[in-house]
């Protein structure tokens, strides 16, 4: 496997992922399925924008992606970045998260950063676990703020400091 940022061409890949989360999980909490263009827009953006979009690749074939965007636009966050990370059903547990997150971690150091937000569905249990063992701490819990699927849902919210140092 190897992670690496993705390229215009990941775009059906990672539109795959995001649909199958959209349609059949609780993770992304909208309702409605994009297109490879929609996906392909998302990544030139991220890049323009100087924000990391990682894939986890194999055989040719996404397993898993990861970024991180502006936690709110606001110039006193511009050190907090919320992160998100998705892997294909069939490649969940296999340590393809794991792999990502670490990057994604690297790079955010690396870029300065100060804060990692995660927000995750409250059932998503794998992913909290995961989050966790990176070493994210629990902070925060929004009950019953989304719904999908005719249920409502809660938001678990953890977060990880990297070095400290004077705002600037």
């Amino acid at each position: 496997m190897e992670i690496r940022d993705a390229v215009a061409g990941d775009s059906r890949g990672i539109t795959a992922i995001y649909n199958d989360a959209v349609m059949n999980g609780r993770a992304i909490w909208n309702e409605t399925a994009v297109d490879v263009a929609n996906r392909a827009q998302w990544i030139a953006d991220h890049q323009r924008d100087g924000l990391p979009v990682l894939v986890a690749v194999e055989d040719g074939v996404v397993l898993g992606y990861a970024s991180y965007g502006p936690y709110r636009n606001f110039d006193g966050y511009r050190k907090t970045v919320e992160n998100s990370v998705y892997i294909r059903r069939n490649q969940q547990g296999k340590g393809v998260g794991k792999a990502l997150m670490i990057e994604l971690l690297n790079r955010a150091r690396a870029g300065g950063m100060h804060v990692m937000i995660a927000a995750i569905e409250g059932s998503n249990t794998g992913s909290i676990a995961l989050h966790e063992k990176l070493g994210f701490e629990r902070v925060g819990l929004l009950k019953e703020v989304g719904s999908k699927f005719g249920e409502w849902l809660d938001l678990v919210f953890l977060e990880i400091m990297f070095e400290e140092e004077a705002p600037r």
